[in-house]
């Protein structure tokens, strides 16, 4: 797959984008994990740095050369616990071909489980980077948009003084959305990615505050356009890697420390299992940052490439060789692993626990990763509303 204009087949809309800046270790890391003076470095990916496959130029199979649909341009932005990430894209006869991307860690939750409210410090690096989306939006000619804020928002009791504050400051409209809403996006999102010849799905997105997890049936064909999610059931877990690593430590991680984190989600889990069990068939279908750094880890990638993370077969050996190894890393080495540098290193074996405790109770023998998720869902959404594929 080369690195031509990122074109969706449902091409992939990456959890998290490749960097454009190296990263710096965050100042003040204490061996708890606070992170005083933290400030995340721009990342701003280019264009031509997402595309869905070989040749691809579409989202949802349009194949290579489909040529952009009159009518709107859309933009999707996802403002998340941990990130604020934007899609810009025009349709195409069989999906989307991405024309801009944007992609920062902000760590906008950050405090949120202990204090219930958005820092300064969060809301100041959220608006610096929503100004960023904004321009982006309006140089692309955007007249159609979602923009979402997720968890974080949801539970901050300054969520929507935050949201008014965006208005003033920024210019644009965010909206809370629920967990059935975020639930349903990622699943709509990730639908090109279920193995046809499956009985059935457990997807999950393992998010900075929450984490969804959704029974999937076989997916239903169109025409054209990507197919659509058949939801067999959902739940969405008020557990993600920045609260669960607030709680348990995210730089110093003992085997002792990660059981602990694995029980207080499996609580979680089991209560879906125990109505959507059963896995004959099934394969598993992870959307977030955890899951596409555990490929490219077990990839051994000099430096993050979606195009080769986003698609990717894992057993469930290969799995569990990779959260082994960075269970035995310091939090050096994972600073120094290039698929998790200094944003990621106190996070990312919270998000492993989350991602274990799911395959304690849903054994897969095999894991499918998909480097895109609520975004895409939100473009197809849009573009379904407007019939660009009828």
């Amino acid at each position: 797959m080369d690195d031509e204009a990122r074109a969706t087949g449902l091409g992939p809309a990456p959890d998290r984008e490749p960097k454009d800046r190296p990263s710096e270790r965050p100042k003040g890391h204490s061996k708890g994990g606070s992170r005083r003076g933290w400030r995340s470095p721009y990342r701003n990916p280019r264009p031509d740095e997402f595309r869905s496959g070989p040749g691809a130029k579409s989202f949802g199979g349009g194949g290579s050369g489909a040529a952009d649909l009159s009518g709107p341009t859309y933009a999707a932005l996802d403002l998340g616990t941990n990130n604020c990430r934007l899609l810009v894209a025009r349709a195409t006869r069989d999906g989307f071909r991405v024309i801009d991307a944007f992609s920062r860690i902000i760590r906008l939750g950050e405090g949120v489980s202990t204090s219930g409210r958005l820092s300064e410090a969060a809301i100041v690096r959220a608006v610096e980077a929503l100004r960023v989306c904004s321009a982006k939006m309006r140089n692309r000619g955007v007249t159609r948009t979602r923009l979402i804020a997720t968890e974080a928002c949801r539970a901050a009791g300054n969520g929507l003084d935050f949201l008014d504050r965006v208005r003033d400051q920024v210019g644009i409209e965010l909206e809370i959305v629920d967990r059935e809403t975020e639930a349903r996006l990622a699943a709509t999102g990730c639908t090109p990615l279920v193995d046809p010849l499956a009985q059935g799905v457990i997807l999950f997105d393992i998010g900075g505050g929450s984490s969804e997890l959704v029974r999937l049936g076989p997916c239903e064909p169109t025409q054209h356009g990507p197919p659509h999610p058949a939801i067999e059931g959902w739940t969405s877990m008020p557990i993600g890697v920045v609260t669960l690593a607030e709680r348990h430590g995210g730089v110093t991680v003992t085997p002792e420390t990660f059981e602990r984190m694995v029980t207080e989600v499996a609580v979680h889990v089991g209560r879906f299992a125990e109505l959507h069990g059963g896995t004959d068939g099934v394969h598993m279908l992870g959307t977030s940052g955890t899951v596409t750094t555990i490929a490219g880890v077990y990839l051994d990638l000099p430096r993050y490439e979606r195009r080769r993370v986003d698609g990717c077969w894992m057993s469930d050996v290969q799995v569990t060789g990779v959260i082994e190894r960075l269970l035995a890393m310091s939090y050096e080495g994972r600073v120094a692993n290039p698929c998790i540098g200094s944003e990621r290193a106190d996070l990312v074996l919270a998000g492993c626990a989350i991602l274990e405790a799911i395959r304690r109770a849903f054994p897969c023998s095999r894991l499918r990763v998909a480097d895109r998720g609520l975004r895409e869902g939100m473009l197809v959404q849009m573009m379904r509303e407007d019939g660009v594929w009828q």
